[in-house]
Formats: C-alpha cells, structure tokens, sequence
C-alpha cells in the first residue's frame, strides 16, 4: 500500500512540475524597463510622454486581465514594431546584436595573448643571449691605440 502511495505522489509531483514552470505575472516596473517609448527612444521608465502613459495603461489593463509578460510584450511588438522592446529578439538578424559583442570581446582577448606571448618570447631571448660586442677592425683598432696613448701623454 505505501509502494502505491508513494508512485502517485511521484506522479503528481511529476506532472504538477511543468504546470508550475509557467511564466509568472508580471509588474508594470518589470515591464517598463524592457519596453522603450516609440516616441522618444528611451525606457518607459524613463518617459513621460502621452504615448508612454497610454502604454502604461495598456500594461496595466492586460496585466489585470491575467496575460503573461511575453503576450504583453507580443502585442505591444504588433502594435508599435520590434523596435518598442529594449533587447533585440534572440532570433534572426537580432541574434547578431547579442553574439558580435562576445565575438569582439575573444577576438580582443585573441590579439592581447598573441601580442603577450611575442613580447614574452622576445623579452627571453633577449635575456638568453646577451649581444656581443661588435669587434672592431684591426687597423682601426691599432690606430685607436695611438690616438689613446698620445692622448695620454699628455
């Protein structure tokens, strides 16, 4: 009796899992700082234009009738375009906006290794083999010499 006891509340659990994955409601602050004002360009929250408060109002009423904060979204992208939401799409050509950072940010990262390890690798061989001097010519040395010793007579 437990073993069967134990196997339906397993299966409830199981089952009452994706139920509860759902989104949750969202606030209207939640909401204003990934919503842009298609009048003046920047976040709802920050905007006090007419367009901006009959947003908000939309928001409002479609939070109040129990819609989600994507259908909220989805439709304020139907009625004012792509362009009312703060995050590009992670889809299609907005899917570019989040990967070119990154891509800049390992490339970056690429080009300062390559360049440490060079500056690496020369500053070990320059501490290996210290140059040596360059020897002269022996006429030239000879003729050194001289001009040292008469100039030390002096």
């Amino acid at each position: 009796m437990s073993l069967r006891l134990l196997v339906i509340v397993a299966t409830a659990l199981a089952l009452a899992a994706p139920a509860s994955a759902g989104e949750r409601r969202p606030t209207l602050p939640e909401l204003e700082r990934e919503v842009m004002c298609p009048t003046c360009g920047s976040l709802l929250e920050l905007s006090n234009s007419p367009v901006s408060e009959r947003m908000r109002a939309f928001i409002r009423a479609r939070i109040a009738a129990g819609d989600t904060k994507s259908q909220i979204k989805a439709k304020l992208v139907a009625q004012f375009g792509p362009a009312v939401l703060a995050a590009p799409e992670r889809r299609g050509f907005g899917l570019l906006a989040w990967t070119l950072p990154l891509l800049g940010l390992l490339g970056a990262a690429a080009v300062v290794s390559v360049l440490a390890l060079c500056w690496s690798t020369a500053e070990r061989r320059a501490r290996a083999s210290p140059a040596e001097p360059d020897r002269l010519d022996p006429a030239l040395e000879r003729r050194l010499d001289k001009e040292l010793a008469r100039f030390d007579a002096r």
